[in-house]
Parts: C-alpha cells; sequence; structure tokens
C-alpha cells in the first residue's frame, strides 16, 4: 500500500468511520456510519484523494479525459482528482436536470465520445453510482473505468455497479472492512506507548512519538 493510500485509510478511520445504530440513505440500518465528505473535504485529505484515485487509475491504463460522478457524494473527488492530475477535466452529473437555461444534466466537461472514469464516495446498494453512469453514457461519453471510495461490500452493491458499468470494470479503494479495522486500531487505547530503541516512523522514517496502533512520528500520527 502506497504512503498516500496508507495515510488516507488513516484520516477516513479517524474522521469519517463511526460506530452506533445508524439508518442509511437507502432505508437499511448500520451499526457503523461513514461519512467520506468530512476527510475528502479536508485540507490534506482532498489532496490524499487526489493522489490516490490518480494513482488508480494510472495503474488501470484508462487514460480518461475527464473524470465525474453524482453531485454531491463525487463532487469533492472529482475536483481532487482534476487539481492533483492537472490534465483530467472534470464533470458533474445532477440528480435531475435543471429546469432552467439549458437544462442540462452534466455540468462541467463537456466532450462527447470522450473517454471518462466514474466516481462515487461510498457503495452500498450503488444506486448513485448508477445514475451517474447512465447519466454519462446518454450524454454521449465512453466509460472506461467506475471507482468509490469506500464499498460497503452489502445490498448487493458491487454485483448491481458491475452489471450496470460492465464493460467497464468497477474498482474499489477501500472496503468498510478497511476502514473499521484502521479505527478499531486507533482507538484502542489498551497498549501503552513503549517503544524500542531507534523506533522510527513506518511511512517515512523519521523518529516515531507513538507505537500505538503502530510507528508513527508526530507527521503522520491521525
Amino acid at each position: 500500500m502506497s504512503t498516500s493510500r496508507q495515510a488516507l485509510l488513516r484520516l477516513l478511520a479517524h474522521k469519517s468511520f463511526r460506530l452506533g445504530q445508524f439508518t442509511l440513505s437507502s432505508g437499511a440500518t448500520s451499526d457503523y456510519y461513514i461519512d467520506c465528505r468530512t476527510s475528502t473535504l479536508d485540507a490534506k485529505g482532498s489532496r490524499l484523494t487526489g493522489e490516490v484515485f490518480l494513482e488508480e487509475i494510472k495503474k488501470q491504463g484508462w487514460k480518461p479525459r475527464a473524470i465525474g460522478g453524482l453531485t454531491m457524494g463525487a463532487d469533492p473527488i472529482v475536483v481532487a482528482v482534476s487539481v492533483v492530475s492537472g490534465e483530467l477535466d472534470g464533470f458533474l452529473v445532477r440528480k435531475a436536470e435543471k429546469q432552467h437555461g439549458t437544462g442540462q444534466r452534466i455540468e462541467g466537461f463537456h466532450e462527447k465520445g470522450a473517454r471518462v472514469v466514474i466516481v462515487d464516495d461510498v457503495c452500498t446498494t450503488g444506486g448513485s453510482t448508477i445514475q451517474a453512469i447512465e447519466a454519462a453514457r446518454e450524454f454521449g461519453f465512453e466509460v472506461v473505468g467506475v471507482m468509490c471510495l469506500v464499498e460497503r461490500e452489502e445490498h448487493k452493491g458491487r454485483p448491481n455497479v458491475e452489471k450496470a458499468a460492465a464493460p467497464a470494470p468497477f474498482i474499489s479503494i477501500f472496503t468498510a472492512n478497511d476502514v473499521r479495522q484502521e479505527h478499531i486500531l486507533q482507538t484502542d487505547d489498551t497498549q501503552p506507548n513503549v517503544f524500542a530503541v531507534a523506533a522510527v516512523c513506518e511511512v517515512c522514517g523519521r523518529p516515531a512519538v507513538t507505537n500505538n496502533p503502530r510507528p508513527l512520528c508526530d507527521a503522520h500520527k491521525i
């Protein structure tokens, strides 16, 4: 796992993940909640989000012209990737066509036939991701990849998105279990901060200030 990916996971676990009893937008109940926007709209989190998504896009070899998704979960991801890349344009998909002006549903990049990647923050049922895929194709984009920041792995979200995205692949950066396990590590205060001689940060090699849950320097601890 890259340094940026590790740092983004720690930030999500710290700022976006909560245990408890919650009702999701789908109407289902859950013992945890993930609000990715508290991380993707964080100054450091925005940069990390852009770096991690761009890294995965390059790894997949999609070579898109633009990146976009359904407002508003995708908004900070689209902007972050566009800014970090310095070359990928962005577009946002309205939940419904506006009733004034041009009445368009796609805002931003408008090049029919262009290769694009659809992004979302959390995938549960996949509904918002699918809306974006369908709107992008209806407009005339070629969807070459679909990505989400956190996949909840429930309510048939993955098969729903994979079916809608085909033949484009669907990639998740993290699963909800990844974030949950990191959250549990961060909140486990049963272990004292006892250091071995010359303990260093596992991310950058500078002197560590904590080893709970792992050796990290002051700059990389959350």
